[in-house]
């Protein structure tokens, strides 16, 4: 992504450390992808629809999560890897050559989207335990509390909600 290219590891780590993702980290690129691209929180923050994309958006929903919200490491986390998910998903079979992050919260919920202009729905299919790709619904249904697709005039929105501990 433009402006992310680059960027180099924390000083004094292994390359297996520096590359394992984790909440707790003070992350450089997730608060670089914020300045560059928009907060979700704030707006629909439109990200090309390449692979490279899905560290963006993860980055993103990192910062919002733990530092704006003041989340849980563990809700980061597993917010992070769903986000993952869709936009791997949106990148992978909608054919768009753009797809929208949106992230919204309120009072005991968080609420996640990924808006495409596909129309095509996506698949919640069985996983069995040596499969190595068709998980990410999986995964999705599994981790939040609840899930779905709306379906728009030109696309659709698919999203996820987790209950959150207010303070």
């Amino acid at each position: 992504m433009a402006g992310l290219e680059g960027i180099e590891q924390p000083r004094g780590h292994s390359r297996a450390a520096a590359a394992r993702w984790s909440p707790a980290v003070e992350d450089e690129q997730a608060l670089k992808a914020l300045e560059l691209f928009g907060n979700p929180a704030e707006a629909e923050v439109p990200l090309p629809s390449r692979p490279e994309s899905a560290a963006t958006a993860r980055r993103l929903a990192q910062v919002v999560v733990l530092r704006t919200w003041r989340l849980s490491p563990k809700l980061t986390e597993d917010a992070v890897l769903l986000v993952s998910e869709l936009v791997g998903n949106a990148v992978r079979h909608t054919g768009a050559r753009v797809f929208g992050l949106r992230m919204r919260r309120r009072p005991g919920w968080i609420r996640v989207e990924v808006r495409d202009p596909s129309r095509g729905l996506p698949c919640l299919m069985p996983v069995q335990e040596m499969d190595i790709s068709g998980r990410g619904l999986f995964l999705v249904d599994k981790l939040s509390d609840r899930w779905g697709v709306d379906l728009l005039p030109r696309g659709k929105t698919t999203w996820f909600e987790m209950r959150v501990a207010d303070r």
